[in-house]
């Protein structure tokens, strides 16, 4: 197969796969293309190519279409093959309501209860950030994007709180990435470092509302988007009508 016959060369292929490992990896190989954007929303999905690509046989590629197609990120029909997911307005605006209460109650319990370590981290990954961002390496910038907010639960401990979110993960971070642009990132930045502001001066009030306000400005932007390119989401009329400010306060 040439190169250029190749359409899904960029799924990572487990070398070394452990016995009964191999539906895991093709899922797990699979979700990273979805997630981050390299199989986009409502593209057809050829399974022998898959199959071929990764060196597997036809059933670990149906059992992680069919793993995947549980956590909302592809669909299956019969007669009609598989295709990747729309992002659904509706659900990415619930996990972010959800994000937005646990996050700011997080944020809360976390100023004044920090140690040194924290301070620390949270400077190393804005420095990070801004390199990022200077280096338009939008991959890993969502990346430290993510370690922003975890950092944040990982010193709390709240490991619940942490996987009530990242259970909701993958088709948020596939929404969000949907969004990222320079002038995105710099917002990002800027949005960060209010929260991280209100951090150093223990001011749980200018942090609670900076990372609310964060929040809310990521769902409009989405909002925007999916009016500008709808066939990308199975709902977009969900936000046709939908006013610039992010629902619930």
């Amino acid at each position: 197969m040439s190169s250029e016959a190749r359409p899904y060369q960029f799924l990572q292929r487990s070398h070394a796969p452990a016995r009964g490992s191999v539906t895991l990896d093709v899922t797990n190989s699979l979700r990273q293309a979805i997630v981050s954007l390299q199989l986009a929303p409502g593209e057809t999905l050829d399974k022998a190519a898959i199959c071929e690509e990764l060196g597997v046989s036809r059933f670990p590629v149906s059992e992680a279409l069919g793993r995947l197609q549980i956590e909302g990120l592809v669909e299956i029909a019969p007669q009609r093959g598989s295709t990747v997911s729309l992002v659904r307005i509706a659900d990415v605006r619930e996990y972010m309501l959800i994000r937005k209460g646990l996050e700011s109650e997080a944020l809360r319990v976390l100023i004044g209860n920090h140690d040194a370590e924290v301070i620390e981290a949270l400077h190393a990954n804005m420095a990070a950030q801004r390199a990022a961002a200077l280096e338009e390496d939008s991959e890993r910038f969502h990346g430290l994007d993510i370690d922003f907010h975890d950092i944040i639960f990982r010193s709390m401990r709240f490991t619940k709180i942490k996987g009530i979110i990242d259970s909701a993960r993958a088709n948020l971070d596939r929404a969000r990435r949907l969004i990222i642009t320079p002038r995105r990132l710099a917002l990002t930045i800027a949005e960060h470092q209010a929260i991280f502001d209100g951090i150093l001066s223990a001011d749980q009030k200018g942090a609670t509302s900076a990372i609310r306000a964060h929040i809310d400005a990521v769902m409009v932007e989405l909002f925007a988007f999916a009016r500008e390119y709808p066939h990308l989401f199975a709902d977009s009329d969900e936000s046709a009508d939908t006013p610039d400010t992010f629902p619930y306060g």
